[in-house]
């Protein structure tokens, strides 16, 4: 099953933030080019000097993948499952 998502989907399930915090261990990080009025025009794997988040963004990144996690526990389990 494939069920196609946007880059702004992906973005605000909180998973790019996660995901950003793994690679970010190896140099790496998905970045995304967002339009003055908030539309992602692109994304694209990058080298990056940074490692981490600041804490504050770490606290939003917690709290809105818990959200995504809460929301769709039941889905995800049943999906493992099949």
């Amino acid at each position: 099953m494939i069920d196609k998502k946007t880059w702004q989907q992906f973005r605000d399930s909180g998973l790019l933030w996660w995901i950003n915090m793994i690679l970010h261990t190896f140099g790496w990080a998905i970045v995304v080019d967002v339009d003055g009025d908030g539309t992602i025009s692109n994304a694209y794997p990058a080298r990056v000097k940074f490692r981490g988040f600041d804490e504050k963004s770490n606290d939003e990144g917690y709290q809105i993948v818990s959200k995504y996690l809460k929301e769709n526990a039941e889905q995800l389990e049943n999906e493992a499952k099949d």
